[in-house]
């Protein structure tokens, strides 16, 4: 019965788009909207002083209804992924009055340049596209005074993310990528929105924050939850059960922000909100672009993906391939990206660039100098979440007892997050006492360390696995003990805002498989050891680190303390690791993502403006 009553209950907990049941697209098609009224050259409508030659007259309304059909047959082109650049500057060149006042549309052909197709972002229907491309070349053939609006080049933004704190990832993108749109287009504002709780939404919706923090609190029920809801019937369940109750009240509370543009970044934000705004701009006749940035690394739940939104921006491979096989999102909508992390990390990482030349030590040892490190150690960086959670204590102590025992120096620098205890107790822990217990049950652990983490791993590194089979060989002639006891200090840390240059002076990361932890240490070049994951969408995450090449997963501490003394002691294989995660890394996701939104939003509303216009 508990079963059974959990699984009902995890019904009303996931939002899921439809698309993954019937593998058919929705359609959010606004629907044809008078945006304006042509009247040719003559007509009731223009300046009598226009028509005081009727052959010119006459000669403009050809023209008119050439360039309109010119560039009906462009945007027809483009929209079906076709059309070209020199398609686009030939019809540009038909009339200059004309190329000022297509110059916001989506092909992009103003100045001789053309977007790529599918680069631009569109939501009309191509009836809708032609009408708006006549309203347009009708304004700028009419003799009258009035002059076509400035093209929108930059300026403030309104900006609404769709987000909630079921985990720190989703918000921390959101705050990553407001940041650079309020660098790049100063004025900017913006809001977060979680639209299930912020608005007033029935049960079981409201409670989506409070069933994440149970639900992973215990892995086993988060797994439960989350491959059950990321199936198809499921899909097609909460799907229609969500819109019909919560839509309406979603559209009211978001048009109480009168955005310009809307990016979610949380996968159960795509499906209801989406609905909810082709409304908006079916009502208001002003178009509003939705994207999605997923903020998983290396796998992600089937809400993240709808086809319907304007474009979608991934992290990795595996996350496109996830997209287009389940959601058949096409090429032209996905851009790869990287996972949008703060700008710190861009800074940092354009001062040290490859940690493992003279430049990137000497950018490292400054850093260390400015946090008070000791310069000629070897540096561990050990989170363990916001919360200071999991078996941080533990991880610590083995860490510890290892380096000691080896002969490593080392300084462990351990973000305790808002765990007070934890920090009050690190800083007053007899570490005499954390070895001895360490060397007591050392023998128990050596057969079960060598047999089981030495052994050939299906996506451990081939050089990762040579460095532990060279430690296992070592340590079966008795060398495995120092002669002299390594130097080790543990630096207890608070809540810290600066990660990034603590990131920079570390050589190792020792944490939890969050997406937005590993796109941060890859975008700095630092080795990570992922300690623990979340079911279901933090498992892909492990495979990014594991196949990527940069670091190596292990759950028990004292098997975590031996493989990272190993590391440390291995500079060659720490300079080839760091290599292989600046790889993966993408420092500047953020900033690329800002930049694209905030174009094309500026695209669309240069055409709202014209719309406006055309109506007047």
């Amino acid at each position: 019965m508990r079963i059974s009553a959990a699984a009902t209950a995890l019904f009303f907990t996931v939002a899921i788009d439809s698309t993954a049941a019937s593998g058919e697209p929705h359609r959010f098609l606004a629907k044809p909207m008078p945006w304006g009224v042509l009247v040719p050259n003559g007509g009731e409508a223009s300046d009598p002083s226009s028509n005081a030659n009727a052959a010119d007259a006459d000669e403009n309304a050809a023209d008119e209804k050439r360039n309109s059909v010119a560039l009906s047959q462009i945007l027809n082109s483009v929209s079906a992924g076709g059309g070209s650049p020199t398609d686009a500057a030939a019809f540009v060149a038909v009339n200059s009055k004309a190329r000022a006042a297509v110059r916001g549309l989506p092909v992009g052909a103003t100045e001789g340049s053309a977007r790529e197709p599918g680069s631009s972002l569109s939501i009309a229907t191509n009836q809708q596209k032609n009408a708006e491309a006549a309203e347009t070349i009708s304004e700028s053939n009419d003799e009258s005074n009035e002059q076509s609006p400035a093209p929108r080049k930059e300026g403030p933004l309104k900006i609404l993310f769709l987000s909630s704190d079921t985990g720190g990832g989703h918000r921390a993108s959101a705050e990553a990528l407001a940041n650079q749109f309020q660098r790049h287009y100063p004025g900017t504002t913006y809001d977060l929105l979680d639209v299930w709780t912020d608005t007033d939404t029935n049960w079981p919706y409201n409670k989506i924050k409070e069933v994440y923090t149970s639900y992973s609190a215990t892995p086993w029920k988060w797994a439960t939850l989350y491959h059950v809801s990321n199936t198809a019937l499921w899909a097609k369940m909460t799907d229609l059960h969500s819109y019909y109750m919560t839509e309406d009240m979603i559209r009211e509370k978001i048009e109480t922000y009168n955005p310009d543009v809307i990016v979610s970044v949380h996968p159960t934000m795509n499906y209801v909100p989406l609905h909810s705004v082709r409304k908006m701009s079916e009502k208001y006749g002003r178009d509003i672009p939705f994207f999605t940035v997923v903020t998983d690394f290396g796998s992600g739940h089937c809400t993240w993906f709808n086809k319907d939104v304007d474009k979608i921006y991934l992290a990795s491979d595996p996350i496109k391939e996830i997209a287009q096989r389940r959601r058949g999102i096409p090429d032209e909508k996905i851009t790869m990206s990287g996972l949008p992390i703060r700008h710190d990390f861009a800074v940092q990482a354009d001062a040290m660039g490859d940690r493992t030349t003279e430049q990137g030590k000497a950018h490292q040892a400054k850093i260390r100098e400015q946090l008070n490190l000791d310069t000629k150690k070897k540096v561990v960086l050990v989170m363990g979440g916001g919360e200071g959670v999991g078996s941080l204590s533990d991880i610590v102590n083995e860490l510890y007892a290892k380096m000691r025992t080896q002969g490593v120096d080392a300084t462990i620098c351990v973000v305790c997050g808002r765990n007070e205890k934890l920090k009050a107790d690190l800083e007053t822990r007899c570490w005499d006492t954390v070895v001895s217990q360490s060397l007591q049950s050392y023998e128990s652990l050596k057969s079960r360390f060598f047999t089981k983490v030495l052994s050939q791993h299906a996506h451990r590194s081939r050089r990762i696995q040579l460095a532990l089979d060279r430690a296992a060989a070592k340590a079966a002639k008795g060398n495995d003990v120092a002669e002299t006891p390594g130097n080790v200090d543990v630096v207890p840390l608070g809540f810290t805002k600066n990660m990034a240059e603590y990131m920079v002076a570390a050589d190792v990361l020792v944490s939890k498989a969050g997406p937005g932890t590993i796109a941060e240490a890859a975008a700095v070049g630092l080795p990570i050891m992922v300690t623990s994951h979340l079911p279901g969408q933090e498992a892909g995450n492990v495979d990014i680190v594991l196949n990527g090449g940069f670091g190596d997963f292990c759950v028990d501490p004292e098997t975590i303390g031996l493989e990272v003394a190993c590391w440390l002691q291995d500079s060659q294989l720490l300079g080839v690791m760091s290599q292989k995660a600046l790889i993966v890394g993408h420092p500047h996701a953020a900033e690329e993502i800002a930049l694209d939104i905030g174009e094309t939003t500026h695209q669309w509303m240069e055409r709202n403006d014209l719309k406006k216009n055309s109506k007047q």
